[in-house]
């Protein structure tokens, strides 16, 4: 079973009713019989292609909803019964925001279906893996304290530029872009210990369903308790 099958396995246990997929662009998961899922996404489908023109042979999901998916403004509390945002949470300049948003959307008894890249198995490797209290200062003081230096270490670390000046240049044209790079990353561990910290710093209020090393990620099912 490779990691595609293992993401829909996973959804065909827990997704059910009608909820949203953050960032879905060409791997979107699979429904289960009855789900139904609208996309949400900060740009439109034709956007998200110019922006990642890498991706551009990929067929995109139409988007359905254009929303900040940290924020999630346009949609309504507790009116969900399932969120899925795969491969996203690292790209969140406030993750902790994040998580407060996709469980405030969330009905009573709804499903967070997360999979998060494994930095040891990634372009991330040489990265260092983000720390609780860094997410935690991006939280109460704003993440743009932090955005430059993520830029310049994706740029050191990740496509191994190592001349000053060629940073500082590369660094400009990917935020100039708006390019979304992994503004933070995570091992297993690491990925555990925020969402333990998240209950006990904030009590979030979820109990975990599912955490499951999938090849390079992990996913993670946490449900909503009133």
């Amino acid at each position: 079973m490779n990691w595609k099958e293992c993401r829909n396995n996973v959804a065909a246990i827990y997704v059910k009713g009608r909820g949203i997929e953050i960032g879905a662009l060409a791997q979107p998961v699979v429904m289960p019989p009855g789900a139904q899922v609208k996309y949400v996404d900060l740009l439109s489908r034709e956007e998200l292609k110019r922006l990642y023109p890498d991706l551009k042979t990929q067929d995109f999901v139409v988007v359905d909803i254009i929303d900040d998916g940290e924020k999630l403004s346009t949609i309504e509390d507790g009116t969900q019964d399932f969120v899925i945002a795969n491969h996203f949470l690292e790209h969140c300049q406030n993750p902790i925001m994040a998580m407060q948003n996709m469980i405030r959307v969330l009905k009573a008894d709804g499903i967070l279906y997360l999979a998060v890249p494994d930095k040891n198995y990634t372009f991330d490797r040489d990265r260092p893996a983000t720390t609780w209290e860094h997410c935690l200062k991006d939280y109460e003081a704003g993440p743009e304290w932090s955005r430059d230096a993520h830029y310049k270490e994706a740029v050191r670390l990740i496509e191994k530029i190592t001349e000053e000046a060629e940073v500082i240049a590369r660094k400009k044209t990917l935020m100039d872009s708006g390019y979304s790079i992994h503004f933070h990353v995570w091992s297993q561990i690491e990925m555990m210990e925020f969402i333990i910290e998240l209950k006990r710093n904030f009590g979030f209020n979820y109990r975990v369903e599912l955490l499951l090393a999938n090849e390079f990620e992990v996913i993670i099912v946490l449900r909503k308790t009133s």
